[in-house]
C-alpha cells in the first residue's frame, strides 16, 4: 500500500519514544484484558476467536520464507493455503492469472483465492486480505537489505491469518448471510510512486466478480502490531462512511478502543480498487504505525513474527466475527 500522509523517521528512538512505547504496551496488556472480559460478558451467541490459532497461522505463513510471486515461498504457501481452505469452505474460487512484471522482465504466476461460505446467498459480504509479501525491503534502515524480499508477519500474514480464523468458525457455525473470505495475490509487486504495479490481485478480482456479488468489503492489512491502533482510514470514510462508523462503533461496543474513532492516514490500496474498478464499497482496516510513528517496520527485514501479538489479531477478528453473525440477527 501506499500512504500520503508522512512516514517516519528511521534511526533509534529517542528517550520520549521509548516512553510512550512503554505506554502503548502497557495499553495493549490492558485492551487483552478487557477484551477477555467484554467479550464473555457480550458474547454468548457469537463464535470466540482463537487468539493462538491465528497466530500459528501467521507464523506458519511466514516458515515458507519471503512469498513474493516467483518465489519458492510464494508457491508453497499457495499449496498450504488451498488445502487449509479447500477443507473449510463450501467452494474454494481458484483465480490464477498472469503477470508481466516491468522490473524483472518475467511472466509470474499470481493467484487469487475466493474461499466460499453459502455460495447461494444474494446478500453476502467479502472480507479480503492480500498473501503476497513485498519484494525488496526497500525501507529498511540498512541499504545493503533493501534489495531483499521480506517475510512480511505484519504485512501479509497478519490479514490472512485473521480470514484463516474466520473460516474456521463459518465453516462451523452458519450466520445468515453469505460471506466470502478473499485472498489477494500481487498486491505489494510496485515501487514507490509506480501506483499501477500495485494492487494487481483486486484490479484482476474487480474485473471478474463471482456472482452473487457482495454488498461491500472490508479489508483487513497489517493488524497484527503489538502496538495494535486502528484509526478510520480516508479513503475508507470517502468510500464508504456509514461502513466505517458501524465497523468503529461496534468496536466501542465491544470495549476494544484500539479501534479509534478518528480519520489516521489515507492509504492507497486494495479497498480503494475494489471501490473504484469492481463498483463494491469497501473499506481498510489499518494500522500503518507500526510499532508506532517514532519507528516503522513497514517494508524492512524487521516485519518478522515477534513484532506481532495474538491478542491484536483477535481485537481486530472479534470485530469481524461480531459484525458477521450479528449482522444476520438483524
Amino acid at each position: 500500500m501506499t500512504v500520503f500522509n508522512s512516514l517516519f523517521t528511521n534511526g533509534r528512538c529517542s528517550p520520549r519514544c521509548t516512553s510512550r512505547s512503554l505506554v502503548r504496551i502497557l495499553r495493549s496488556a490492558l485492551r487483552a484484558l478487557s477484551l477477555i472480559m467484554v467479550t464473555t460478558a457480550l458474547s454468548k451467541d457469537i463464535p470466540q476467536f482463537d487468539a493462538d490459532r491465528a497466530f500459528r497461522y501467521l507464523e506458519k505463513q511466514c516458515s515458507f520464507g519471503p512469498r513474493n510471486p516467483g518465489s519458492v515461498g510464494h508457491r508453497e504457501c499457495l499449496i498450504y493455503l488451498k488445502e487449509t481452505l479447500s477443507g473449510l469452505a463450501d467452494t474454494l474460487m481458484v483465480q490464477p492469472f498472469a503477470y508481466s512484471d516491468p522490473y524483472s522482465g518475467k511472466m509470474l504466476q499470481l493467484t487469487n483465492l475466493v474461499a466460499r461460505f453459502q455460495p447461494q446467498r444474494k446478500n453476502r459480504i467479502w472480507i479480503a486480505a492480500h498473501w503476497d509479501t513485498r519484494p525488496w525491503a526497500d525501507r529498511d534502515r540498512h541499504e545493503s537489505n533493501r534489495s531483499t524480499p521480506i517475510i512480511g508477519a505484519n504485512d501479509g500474514a497478519s490479514g490472512v491469518a485473521v480470514l484463516l480464523e474466520l473460516a474456521h468458525h463459518l465453516a462451523q457455525s452458519v450466520p445468515l448471510l453469505g460471506v466470502d473470505l478473499v485472498l489477494l495475490d500481487g498486491e505489494d509487486m510496485g515501487k514507490q510512486g509506480d501506483l499501477k504495479y500495485f494492487f494487481n490481485g483486486s484490479r484482476y478480482l474487480a474485473r471478474h466478480i463471482p456472482k452473487p456479488h457482495p454488498r461491500y468489503c472490508i479489508l483487513v492489512d497489517m493488524v497484527g502490531d503489538k502496538e495494535l491502533e486502528l484509526p478510520m482510514e480516508g479513503n475508507s470514510m470517502e468510500q464508504a462512511p456509514k461502513l466505517v462508523k458501524l465497523i468503529w462503533s461496534l468496536a466501542a461496543d465491544l470495549g476494544l478502543d484500539a479501534f479509534v474513532p478518528k480519520i489516521g492516514y489515507t492509504v492507497e490500496d486494495d479497498h480503494v480498487i475494489l471501490s473504484q474498478t469492481g463498483g463494491i464499497p469497501s473499506i481498510d482496516i489499518i494500522d500503518f504505525d507500526y510499532p508506532n510513528r517514532f519507528r516503522n517496520y513497514w517494508h524492512t527485514m524487521e516485519d518478522t513474527p515477534d513484532k506481532c501479538s495474538p491478542a491484536s489479531l483477535k481485537t481486530v477478528g472479534t470485530v469481524l466475527l461480531h459484525h458477521i453473525y450479528g449482522s444476520g440477527k438483524k
